[in-house]
């Protein structure tokens, strides 16, 4: 895979320093020019301010950058012709040269090879609702049964169907904790309603289910950390519901089906929200990577295999942490770090 370790993640990895992973598609799909390259150096900043070193990830030309420059980052916000990339769209991209922003997966893909252990996102994909007549679910479901690495979010979006994603990641076999809370997060909302089996309260026990997943070894999978938004920030539960409602009704009256549904729902929710529903999903999403820094701390590992300078192939899976008791890239060649510019906090 040709694949690029900045200079400053490559070292931070051989250090044992912690790292976290940030996905691009909300920089380059998620946001409105110019507000999405001012929140993309924020949320690189927040990592900085909570002790670890942001890895923000995206294929440039052809390579995949795990660690952006500000050029990188700046083009991922400011180029239209950007694409999306699932895990399942890497290797044309890299084969043919494209340029474009990681979802989940492929983020996920790209972080776990490159021995990066927390990752910080907005929500995850899911089960869409009337499942079985479309046979709609997101690639980042199966692709989270395969890597080990710990995904900080805000739940799924309500878009979509909670219950069934919640019983899809139990049979894909991926552990979901709630953090701080015993309900699965709603994205835009604080709580779906769903219950979790299982709730942390400290980024140092979510260290410690990190570390009883390395001495458990095989099969690998990912370990999801349900971080809810706070209510004071969440967008108001009668409104949500009201225009969630309206967006449904008008998305079947236009025929639109398939991946057509979720821009169209994210994008109705915005305009008839007047704006409210992103501003919860950026705190939501500024919650997340704070989580993600506290965690990444919490779990430190120690020097990832295969990032030492000079090394080769980047390894699948990053060192076991220290023993303590359950319960409680080719790097190649190495861009230029990652900026630790960062503007001030983000207008609401």
């Amino acid at each position: 895979m040709s694949t690029q370790v900045s200079e400053e993640v490559r070292e931070a990895l051989h250090e044992g320093r912690p790292v976290v992973a940030l996905e691009s598609t909300i920089i380059a799909h998620g946001l409105p020019r110019p507000r999405n390259l001012a929140v993309a150096l924020e949320l690189e900043e927040l990592v900085r301010a909570g002790g670890a070193v942001p890895a923000t990830i995206a294929v440039v030309d052809g390579t995949a950058r795990v660690g952006l420059d500000r050029a990188a980052l700046t083009r991922i916000a400011e180029d239209p012709a950007v694409r999306k990339l699932g895990h399942r769209d890497l290797a044309p991209a890299l084969a043919t040269g494209a340029t474009g922003a990681t979802t989940v997966s492929a983020t996920a893909r790209l972080a776990d090879a490159a021995g990066i252990r927390v990752f910080a996102t907005g929500g995850l994909g899911g089960v869409h609702r009337e499942w079985t007549d479309t046979q709609d679910e997101s690639a980042d479901l199966r692709l989270l049964a395969r890597v080990g690495i710990t995904v900080v979010c805000a739940g799924v979006k309500s878009i979509l169907d909670v219950p069934a994603t919640l019983q899809r990641l139990e049979t894909l076999g991926v552990t979901v904790v709630g953090y701080g809370t015993e309900h699965f997060p709603g994205f835009y909302l604080s709580s779906s309603g769903e219950p979790v089996d299982w709730t942390l309260r400290t980024p140092e026990e979510v260290a410690e289910v990190i570390r009883a997943q390395d001495r458990l070894g095989e099969p690998r999978a990912a370990l999801v950390v349900a971080n809810p938004v706070p209510v004071a920030e969440q967008l108001d539960p009668a409104l949500h519901d009201r225009v969630l409602a309206g967006g449904l009704a008008a998305a079947r009256e236009k025929g639109i089906t398939g991946q057509g549904v979720t821009p169209f729902l994210l994008e109705y929710l915005t305009v008839h929200t007047e704006g409210a529903s992103l501003e919860a999903n950026l705190a939501a999403v500024r919650g997340n990577v704070r989580l993600a820094a506290g965690i990444a701390a919490a779990y430190g590992p120690g020097p990832a295999p295969g990032t030492e300078a000079g090394a080769g192939t980047a390894p699948g899976s990053s060192k076991p942490g220290p023993t303590a008791a359950p319960g409680s890239a080719a790097p190649g060649s190495t861009s230029a770090p990652a900026t630790g510019a960062a503007p001030g906090s983000v207008g609401r």
